[in-house]
């Protein structure tokens, strides 16, 4: 029986949702009683509401295949408050049994020891590796060889395209092999100022820029397994840099900082007043919501004599290691199995990390046609981020960083030198 506490800002707004809360509490208006064998797991995960109705059906699947074990959701409303959550229970020594995380993130919690690695528990169990695809598998192996997380998607980021905004300016839709040349003629066609309608959204951050240097055929630290710094200052990587710069700075295809601050990039986005908007899997579902116009999803353009590169973007279930990681395995293993991935796959939120699943119509038919195609067509680019400790915190410096070298307030050399100085600061701690 399924309870929902810690449920934060979440607005329950699916229909869907409401009535599987509903008979979620009615079921549980009597608790067994102490030392009926029942195991107590706890899952903390954060997502908008039709993530999370995703994740309660999962849920309620799980606990009516296997009664055993009494499943309670703890919902958070952003992920900046399940790091804060997950920091403070560490510390209290009261840590979630089963949690939701991304690769960039998860690290941090790995180098301090307080996961439970999956591998023998995934490894005496009925599910294969070779079931799931290689790229977020790989991302979770903390040491290189073992799994720490189970990931349960192989998202990516692309360009989601408001196919009608385009037409009516007279652009035609992006295909595969599109060049950042192509990107800065369709997005200058599409922007008006004077009509609050640009060409390109975006926020300017590391993960964002990343893929672009890669394209370009350069990298984004020193070295991928043991980074010491960024190294946006050399010549690939900072040709790549003053592209996505120059999309704000020169060619003025984005939102000036005054009409971000007003209305972000999604949000004008989904007003139809963005023609191209760079996000991963997790802005489907509320596009599927939110938008009353055509769109699509696009690979990211490609650099001049480069190649197509994007970025990983993917979250794992992880387990704490001082809890009942015999009964979290349980939910972890239905989760990861087709039918757990299935019943979330049915929101649009994910790109299943099971192969057999990301085949189906389930997946494929959960967002307009050529969506399903440009995911799965990117889990064979895909790229991740290194997963060290310090990672989740260099990327957030970087990220500010970026911000203000975007909208024109720190100059292109002194932000370089930032970034290459915090950035050595934060990877030579042990």
């Amino acid at each position: 029986m399924s309870t929902t506490r810690h449920p934060g800002t979440t607005r329950l707004r699916a229909s869907a949702l409401l009535v599987a809360l509903a008979l979620a509490s009615a079921a549980c208006t009597s608790s067994p009683p102490e030392g009926d064998g029942t195991a107590e797991v706890e899952l903390v995960y954060f997502g908008d509401p039709v993530e999370a109705r995703g994740y309660e059906a999962m849920v309620t699947s799980f606990e009516a295949q296997d009664p055993g074990v009494d499943v309670q959701t703890s919902p958070v409303a952003s992920k900046a408050d399940l790091l804060a959550r997950l920091t403070t229970r560490f510390a209290a020594g009261d840590p979630p049994d089963v949690f939701l995380l991304n690769y960039r993130e998860y690290a941090q919690f790995a180098a301090e020891g307080v996961l439970a690695d999956v591998q023998p528990l995934l490894d005496a169990s009925d599910l294969d590796e070779g079931d799931f695809f290689p790229a977020p598998l790989d991302a979770f192996r903390f040491d290189g060889t073992d799994l720490t997380c189970m990931p349960q998607n192989v998202s990516s980021l692309v360009v989601y395209a408001n196919v009608d905004l385009l037409r009516e300016r007279g652009v035609e839709l992006p295909t595969a092999g599109w060049t950042w040349d192509d990107l800065v003629a369709a997005a200058s066609r599409v922007t008006d100022p004077a009509a609050d309608v640009y060409g390109l959204g975006t926020v300017a951050s590391l993960p964002r820029l990343a893929p672009f240097v890669w394209s370009n055929g350069g990298s984004v630290v020193d070295d991928e397994t043991d980074p010491h710094r960024l190294t946006l200052d050399e010549p690939a990587a900072r040709e790549a840099l003053d592209f996505f710069l120059d999309l704000a700075l020169v060619h003025q295809v984005t939102p000036p900082v005054a009409a971000e601050e007003s209305l972000d990039a999604f949000s004008r986005f989904l007003a139809g007043g963005v023609g191209l908007y760079l996000d991963s899997r997790r802005a489907v579902p509320a596009i599927l919501d939110g938008a009353d116009f055509a769109w699509t999803a696009l690979p990211l353009p490609v650099a001049p004599g480069g190649e197509p590169a994007t970025i990983l973007h993917a979250d794992a279930y992880c387990i704490a290691a001082d809890g009942d990681v015999d009964a979290a395995w349980e939910l972890v293993r239905y989760a990861m199995s087709a039918d757990g991935q299935t019943i979330v796959a049915e929101t649009g939120r994910i790109v299943p990390s099971r192969r057999d699943v990301a085949g189906t119509a389930t997946f494929r038919d959960s967002a307009p046609p050529g969506v399903a195609e440009t995911f799965l067509d990117n889990t064979t680019i895909v790229r991740a981020t290194p997963h060290v400790a310090a990672w989740s915190q260099l990327e957030k410096v970087a990220d500010d960083v970026l911000t203000e070298m975007f909208y024109g307030r720190v100059g292109r050399e002194d932000g370089l030198r930032r970034l290459s100085e915090e950035s050595t600061r934060l990877l030579a701690r042990p």
